[in-house]
């Protein structure tokens, strides 16, 4: 940034009501969407773990604001009873757990068992799942997994 801040780039050109903010969103809810929000966080929380904050998953660098977007949106769907659009299936707990051992299937065929093994993948599948099926929605996936975190360097595995 070339300033302390970014008041000269106002979108003067933007307006936004209040109806806009309260309007419920609008767009499509496919078993790929779900697929991708549980694999990528999974994979993030999973580095996160390790010590990681960022890490590039599918061509895009990945943050904690992109894990809690999909945690977020994965409990909002249960939450909510949302239906795919796609296949017509409520999106549960159960649909979600089986979604996810899918996934970790595929991950395992792509890394390899032994990174799997060797990475903290079972813990990040867990906290996952936890948070995205809780009751109540939690403020910061990151909170929860503070818990999880030693003190230890970060393994990294290329």
């Amino acid at each position: 940034m070339t300033s302390a801040n970014q008041l000269a780039r106002l979108r003067e050109d933007v307006h936004v009501t209040a109806e806009d903010l309260l309007r419920v969103p609008t767009g499509t809810r496919t078993e790929d969407g779900l697929r991708q929000n549980v694999r990528v966080g999974v994979q993030y929380i999973e580095a996160w773990l390790r010590g990681l904050g960022c890490v590039p998953l599918y061509h895009l660098m990945e943050d904690a604001a992109t894990a809690e977007i999909s945690r977020a949106q994965v409990w909002q769907w249960i939450h909510h009873r949302a239906r795919l659009d796609d296949t017509g299936e409520a999106v549960t707990p159960e649909l979600v757990q089986r979604i996810m051992d899918e996934e970790l299937g595929r991950l395992t065929t792509q890394f390899g068992a032994a990174r799997i093994r060797a990475g903290r993948f079972a813990e990040a599948r867990a906290l996952f799942l936890e948070l995205a099926t809780a009751e109540t929605l939690a403020d910061f996936l990151t909170s929860a997994a503070y818990d999880s975190l030693d003190d230890s360097p970060p393994i990294v595995i290329a």
